[in-house]
């Protein structure tokens, strides 16, 4: 359709032009042939002149009018001055010559000629309306446009029309006049560049509509750091009187004033001044705001923008009753008061971690009963400690530690010898299998040893009524797993620790000598010692954000080798270890490798005798004992929030 427009336009100028040309270079015979038609009923026409007038056209047409005996009338509006002598031209000839020289125009009423300024019949063609080209595609919603000096209502019509969008222009912009080509663009980019390329802004509305709007006083466009285009105010400053320059504004954003502001040395009074009257806030000043501060913010509140001013300051502010009262903060009134209930953490470990210069100023008291801090001072700190407090103030999660314990206990015993003695009431018997632990009372001593003496004729005597002798040959060996299963729980960061043992007391004699002239005196003094034997863990978890837990983990084991009868210190044997790791929640880790070999050799037997090769085995008995233990731990946490 648009270019059905275009070429029908071509053809009309085509068409027209070359006919507008002809009736100009026609018009003169027209006038001689209508002055000819005149002449019959106005001879005066044809009759020579000999005139020579140096004045106004009026004056000039008058003479021929005189001379002649016409009837000719002027345009009043035809004022110019002519300068001219004919000698034997007729009338009708000086008519056309000045028609074609002055562009006149000659028309007749009856006998009267009447003469006016020429008007060209092409002015009064109305010129077809320019059609704006502008077209769109739906399928990548894309917009293209040509526009050049273009009315700005007409093509946020024509773009309305062919995208079904909705563009707005308002009434100050109706007689706006725009240029731009732009090809197959996003609807909105190349809406957002027309505005930019001449000189306006577009804002899109929440319901989706397209407003082209002018720029604001000190407004501008420019191209930001995304490298889209986009406005931004431009400050007048004024130098103050403290030497530096301030910029300040306030402007109306989503019903409320907010306050922009490009300052540099400027001092504080000045900025808090004018930024009331801008906003419209009423405030006393309680003492004098003294330094200066180089400050650059868009669109914030004012309470902020009186915080940002005040921080790092001894200035702070109070509103009672819509009034805002500024000052030093140590002044009466101007404190504040603010309780902050922790919610997730106690007060000890709150307040440790407040940094000491937050608490400059700052009167802070503790209410246990509610988990509450009572802050007082001024605004803008109460403020700064509140949010870190906030921060802080978050659920710790517990993380419950499952430690399964087992011990594995190997231990082997041998025991041999032959022992004799005198004891009453002793009966022959005992086990040959599976160990040997065989005691022979005196008659079966007596028996053997006459079998002896009647074999070999050696008599060997007979042994007393209440001998016994008793022949031993064992060996024991044990499998014992232990198992132990307790449950830790510890807040993230704190950690937990478990103890398992026994304690044996043994005594520790001292003596004492005091001298004397006569006698030394000893005092003797028996203290029972403890001596323990544990195994000892502790678990110390950190919980990260991935819900990954370290685990710094300590581990003691000691036991007692052996239980002495004397009272004297029992020995021990100590294992140890300490690592840190890092699991999954609810994964589970082995810890292994805690080994303890015990040893104990015993031999008791007659002296001398007990050391001679062979019949040490008839004159000793001994006992040899090996005990090895295994330990293995098995760890599991579950973070609980």
């Amino acid at each position: 359709m648009p270019k059905q427009i275009t070429l029908f336009l071509y053809f009309l100028l085509v068409t027209l032009s070359p006919a507008m040309l002809r009736a100009q270079q026609n018009r003169t015979p027209l006038l001689e042939k209508k002055l000819d038609s005149l002449a019959k009923i106005m001879p005066g026409l044809n009759q020579k002149v000999q005139l020579q007038v140096n004045g106004s056209l009026q004056q000039y047409l008058m003479g021929i009018s005189s001379s002649n005996g016409l009837s000719i009338s002027v345009d009043p509006k035809l004022n110019f001055t002519v300068n001219d002598m004919f000698n034997d031209v007729s009338a009708a000839n000086i008519l056309v010559f000045l028609a074609q020289k002055y562009n006149l125009d000659i028309s007749s009423v009856g006998n009267i000629i009447y003469v006016t300024q020429y008007q060209d019949p092409a002015q009064f063609v109305k010129q077809p309306p320019k059609e704006i080209n502008a077209q769109y595609n739906t399928l990548d919603n894309s917009l293209s446009l040509a526009l050049d000096n273009d009315s700005l209502a007409k093509v946020a019509r024509k773009i309305t029309q062919v995208s079904g969008k909705n563009v707005i222009v308002p009434a100050s912009l109706l007689g706006k006049k725009v240029s731009g080509f732009f090809a197959r663009a996003p609807f909105e980019s190349v809406l957002e560049k027309l505005a930019f390329a001449n000189e306006i802004k577009m804002v899109r509305t929440n319901d989706n509509f397209y407003l082209f709007q002018p720029l604001e006083e000190n407004e501008e466009l420019y191209v930001n750091g995304d490298r889209g285009t986009s406005t931004r105010r431009t400050f007048k400053t004024t130098a103050s009187a403290g030497g530096g320059n301030t910029g300040l504004y306030a402007k109306l954003v989503n019903g409320q004033k907010l306050i922009s502001a490009d300052a540099v040395n400027a001092p504080l009074a000045n900025l808090v001044r004018q930024a009331s009257q801008e906003i419209g806030k009423s405030y006393s000043l309680y003492s004098d705001i003294k330094g200066d501060i180089t400050i650059h913010v868009k669109d914030i509140s004012y309470d902020d923008f009186l915080n940002l001013l005040f921080k790092g300051t001894d200035y702070t502010f109070h509103t009672d009753n819509g009034v805002y009262l500024i000052g030093d903060h140590k002044l009466g009134g101007l404190r504040t008061y603010e309780v902050v209930q922790l919610q997730h953490r106690s007060l000890d470990t709150i307040l440790s971690l407040i940094p000491a210069d937050w608490k400059k100023g700052l009167e802070i008291r503790e209410f246990r009963e509610q988990n509450s801090l009572l802050l007082s001072g001024s605004g803008a700190q109460i403020n700064e400690v509140k949010s870190f407090i906030k921060q802080l103030d978050v659920l710790v999660p517990v993380v419950l530690i499952e430690v399964t314990i087992i011990d594995i206990n190997k231990s082997r015993t041998v025991s041999t010898g032959i022992s004799a003695g005198v004891a009453d009431s002793v009966k022959t018997g005992g086990t040959l299998l599976p160990g040997v632990d065989f005691t022979f009372s005196a008659n079966s001593v007596n028996s053997f040893l006459s079998a002896i003496s009647k074999s070999t004729g050696v008599n060997l005597g007979h042994v007393v009524p209440n001998f016994y002798a008793r022949l031993s040959a064992l060996e024991t060996s044990g499998n014992v797993d232990v198992r132990s299963i307790p449950k830790l729980s510890a807040l993230n960061g704190h950690p937990a620790t478990l103890s398992i043992g026994n304690s044996i007391y043994y005594k520790n004699t001292t003596q004492n000598v005091i001298p004397s002239s006569v006698t030394s005196q000893s005092i003797f003094s028996n203290v029972y010692v403890e001596s323990n034997a544990n195994m000892e863990i502790s678990i110390k978890p950190v919980v990260s954000g991935d819900e990954q837990v370290t685990l710094a983990i300590k581990v003691s084991i000691s036991d007692f080798t052996s239980i002495p009868t004397d009272g004297s210190p029992p020995p021990k044997s100590t294992s140890k270890f300490e690592t840190s790791l890092r699991v999954h929640n609810e994964d589970t880790i082995v810890l292994g490798g805690i080994e303890r070999t015990e040893k104990d050799d015993n031999v008791t037997g007659t002296p001398i005798l007990s050391r001679i090769p062979l019949l040490k085995y008839l004159f000793s008995n001994k006992t040899k004992s090996t005990k090895k233990v295994i330990s293995v731990l098995f760890i599991k946490p579950t973070i609980l929030r």
